[in-house]
């Protein structure tokens, strides 16, 4: 197999976001913001951060908003600049910049695996980053590498598929990938073999707490396993079956990464995310803190 260096990205972001029911309505759950950015530019900014070039989000015939956000905005520009408020205007234009965007239409909700092959021509047979449009990621202090950017940099050491994991409660297990590692053993830094994976597994037959979170590193040789890939967990064409399929031919890995990751596909995370957020903010840590601190005191 060539070893080729991964430049391109693959958003899947076709979702119908029930869970945020009636905002998503009108709203792509996509465009729900963190403070004062979509939730889906926090995941692109990880991407050109980590050094991908190339960005394919797949979206439904709903998500024109997503589309607006990367277009540029002439007339708001002037508009800006006219009123003097350059350093906002400056921020409007970076949108997107360092990377170069392209969209494709996933005309039928069949789920992640389905998604990821309508990015077969975009990636030119190359191995590609892949980054759920659910999940969102945040440095902790000591971490400067984005998660994806850490999974990247293992596929140039291994080249092979790498699947960002996270441990999870195991009563939550049901709600994902879980993988099962060869070794209990660290291959190196947090690095594991896989076995096998499992989508959605009963509590009482997870093989670990370990889940897949969102980030992949995906070689060209999954598509071939998607191509043929029949319904599955949920009704839908699932992402890990082919995983699982490609283990037979090649090996796997899981990266327990380094950062925090939320779901803002849930409320609860989303909330998260936002506070987390707002604390890491120099012009919002100070008051929010603040607030929290006094809620802690009126909170039974």
């Amino acid at each position: 197999m060539q070893f080729t260096k991964i430049t391109k990205a693959v958003i899947p972001a076709a979702g119908l976001g029930s869970r945020f029911l009636p905002v998503t309505k009108s709203i792509p759950k996509e465009m729900i913001p963190i403070l004062d950015t979509p939730t889906i530019d926090l995941i692109v900014q990880e991407a050109i951060q980590s050094g991908i070039k190339e960005i394919l989000i797949i979206v439904s015939s709903t998500k024109y908003a997503v589309r607006n956000f990367y277009k540029r905005n002439h007339r708001l520009e002037k508009f800006l600049i006219k009123k003097n408020k350059t350093s906002l205007c400056k921020k409007i234009e970076n949108i997107g910049h360092g990377v170069k965007i392209h969209f494709k239409l996933q005309i039928a909700p069949k789920g992640l695996g389905h998604a990821i092959y309508l990015a077969k021509s975009f990636t030119k047979n190359e191995p590609f980053a892949v980054l759920l449009g659910d999940d969102i990621t945040l440095n902790d202090d000591k971490q400067t590498t984005p998660v994806i950017g850490q999974l990247m940099d293992a596929y140039n050491k291994y080249h092979q598929s790498i699947l960002g994991v996270k441990n999870v409660p195991h009563k939550d297990v049901n709600q994902y990938g879980i993988i099962k590692i060869k070794s209990t053993a660290n291959i190196k830094d947090k690095l594991y073999e896989v076995e096998s994976v499992i989508e959605k597994p009963k509590i009482t037959e997870a093989p670990s707490d370990l889940a897949i979170t969102g980030r992949y590193i995906l070689t060209p040789q999954i598509f071939h396993y998607l191509k043929k890939q029949k319904i599955g967990v949920g009704d839908e064409i699932q992402l890990t079956d082919a995983i699982m399929e490609l283990l037979a031919d090649q090996r796997v890995y899981a990266l327990n990464y380094d950062g925090v990751r939320y779901d803002i596909g849930s409320k609860k995370g989303l909330v998260r995310a936002t506070i987390d957020f707002a604390l890491k903010d120099p012009n919002l840590k100070e008051d929010v803190s603040e607030y929290i601190f006094k809620l802690t005191k009126t909170i039974k």
